[in-house]
């Protein structure tokens, strides 16, 4: 099989910082058509990579090559959005610099209607999901030839991450992305980078092989240190050990978890088949929260002063008890939060009933990092500003011994959390809170800007952990190793319980509509303008206008090809030339078709709305 030359290739590169190599001798190169995950711990240099690819950040030795007239869009991590500029404004920037008027002004309305958004809005008052969808609309509006993703999955719920899995996997340029998300990773891709202390490995597999080559690397490495130097640096220690350990630690858990399930699926049917009678009481303290038949609803006023009333909770009803590990699961705007605020009792639902149990002690970790003193020392922040001991649930630890664990090193003791990457900053969030003492543990997406050893990390804590699990997440596989039953909220009041991950939840839920659908109807409930009536799309009303204009073209290209062929001559005069005017001549059948299909398809719908 033909090797296919590079679009965009780096050749032996390295780049330092702060007089710290970042990479050395680094070489990659990207195909077309390629499916292509880049891994690595955080602070190993993978969004520094992708720069350098881009052409954002000049290397200090070695080259870049991009294949001449190659478009390549790039998404950064933390996006940046200048709040005078609409949505519009800001997509049409992806654009090839003689794309960008008015003329091509239907491919940003195009794909601002595919991901939900209205290009007339301002930069401004942004959700984490809107603001990466923006950016990804912004990566695909001119169908680049590369693109490079850097977490794109961050801040998106499910039905956007759906859509993305489909309109990349039906995507025919080349793909480069960083990302936490596994379930996105063994779905998309074909072939693993691992950047991993200055070294960039390649394994010509897709993500779902990554694990067992990991191992049998570093195993390797591991061996060829102790066989040198009778000697194994820390880190390739703790990293061979803790590969091998989690993963027979992990049997134990996945049975451990498969019981939980077990015994949420006889409560559910227990509760299901006494629908109506009054529950049982829990023996002494099991009870978290039990709820029976609740409602909630919003009153909203729109900008042209009439108000609209939306419904979150309609008729739910559940009993939680000591020990379980709850999923919530929702698009954005659906009523996640909501939910939680009212199964933690930060506000009464309108109609029904609840009831908590006693002696409950919460810790929340919230996906703002409100909790988190940007200010302070990754020290003062574990410690409070109370000496050099964290107290890890009531027991006293020497503050760098507790930081190792969360994969810090001493010399971040005094670093001030804002000095901190966005994942750095999270683990120090997720240390803070699973040091607290605390028998109910509230996470609204944890998961956001944590590398795949720090995700293995807190899967280890939190299925160790005895209390009640309140789990916000997008995160698909890790819902599927965790939570005992997941809560999906559907929107319109619409709220039901299923037992056991995300994986069980597909299985068991009525169909759906497909998730491009579904993420349109998310972000449309999201947004409080007055509804619309029905009308043509963007892409449609741009074709009805100019396909009778492309068909006369046509028209007139296939005469000219038939009145070229009609010369006797040209076949012994010019094979190449009389082929070339055969071939584009049955091409130009085919595409007067399709328009005129398409335009005939347009004409009906326009009608129908009239």
């Amino acid at each position: 099989m033909a090797v296919q030359p590079p679009l965009l290739a780096l050749q032996n590169a390295t780049l330092t910082f702060g007089g710290r190599p970042t990479f050395q001798e680094v070489s990659v190169a990207v195909a077309r058509g390629e499916r292509i995950c880049l891994v690595g711990r955080n602070g190993s240099g993978k969004s520094t990579l992708l720069k350098c690819l881009s052409g954002m950040i000049e290397l200090d030795r070695g080259e870049r090559f991009i294949q001449p007239g190659a478009h390549v869009a790039y998404m950064p991590q933390e996006p940046k959005f200048d709040p005078a500029m609409t949505i519009g404004e800001h997509v049409a920037l992806g654009l090839p610099d003689h794309e960008q008027d008015g003329a091509t002004r239907y491919k940003v309305e195009a794909i601002l209607d595919e991901v939900g958004l209205d290009p007339d809005r301002k930069l401004v008052d942004l959700s984490g999901g809107e603001g990466r969808r923006v950016s990804l609309a912004r990566v695909f509006v001119a169908e680049p030839d590369v693109v490079l993703l850097d977490e794109p999955t961050n801040h998106l719920d499910i039905p956007a991450i759906e859509w993305l899995e489909a309109r990349l996997a039906d995507y025919r340029g080349a793909i480069l992305m960083i990302s936490h998300d596994r379930a996105f990773l063994n779905r998309l891709s074909r072939r693993v980078l691992w950047l991993d202390r200055g070294k960039l490995r390649s394994l010509d597999q897709g993500f779902l092989g990554f694990d067992d080559w990991a191992e049998r690397v570093l195993a390797a490495e591991a061996a060829e240190e102790a066989r040198l130097d009778k000697k194994l640096i820390a880190e390739t220690l703790w990293m061979r050990q803790g590969i091998s350990a989690r993963r027979t630690r992990n049997m134990g858990r996945v049975r451990a978890l498969q019981d939980l399930r077990s015994d949420k699926a006889e409560r559910v049917g227990i509760r299901q088949a006494k629908m109506g009678s009054a529950a049982s009481s829990e023996t002494g303290g099991q009870l978290v929260v039990e709820v029976k038949g609740i409602s909630k609803s919003f009153t909203q006023t729109l900008p042209d002063g009439t108000t609209t009333t939306r419904v979150i909770v309609q008729d739910f009803s559940t009993k939680i008890v000591r020990g379980e590990r709850i999923g919530i699961i929702g698009a954005n705007g659906a009523g996640k939060s909501t939910l939680l605020k009212i199964l933690t009792g930060e506000i009464p639902p309108d109609a029904g009933k609840i009831r908590f149990g006693v002696n409950l002690v919460p810790a929340y970790f919230d996906q703002h990092r409100s909790r988190l003193d940007e200010e302070a020392s990754v020290r003062d922040n574990l410690t409070e500003g109370r000496g050099d001991s964290v107290f890890v649930r009531g027991v006293p630890r020497h503050v760098n011994s507790y930081m190792r664990d969360f994969l810090f090193e001493d010399r971040q003791a005094l670093t001030p959390a804002k000095a901190l990457s966005g994942g750095e900053r999270n683990r120090l969030l997720i240390a803070k809170v699973l040091a607290q003492t605390s028998n109910l543990m509230v996470l609204d997406e944890p998961t956001n800007d944590l590398d795949m050893d720090t995700l293995e990390l807190l899967e280890e804590v939190l299925a160790d952990y005895d209390g009640t699990l309140f789990l916000v997440s997008h995160d698909r596989d890790f819902l599927d190793r965790l939570v005992t039953s997941v809560i999906a909220v559907e929107g319109d009041g619409e709220i039901a319980e299923y037992v056991g991950g995300y994986t069980d939840y597909l299985r068991q839920r009525p169909a759906k509509a497909d998730p491009v659908k579904a993420a349109k109807q998310a972000a449309a409930a999201a947004r409080t303008t007055k509804p619309k009536t029905a009308k043509m799309g963007f892409k449609d009303q741009h074709d009805l206008q100019r396909l009778p204009s492309v068909i006369e073209s046509l028209g007139r290209e296939k005469a000219e090809l038939q009145q070229k062929l009609a010369d006797p001559k040209l076949y012994a005069r010019d094979r190449r030339a009389f082929d070339a005017a055969n071939t584009r001549l049955n091409a130009v059948d085919v595409e007067i078709a399709q328009a005129e299909d398409r335009w005939l398809e347009l004409e009906m719908k326009k009608a129908e709305l009239a």
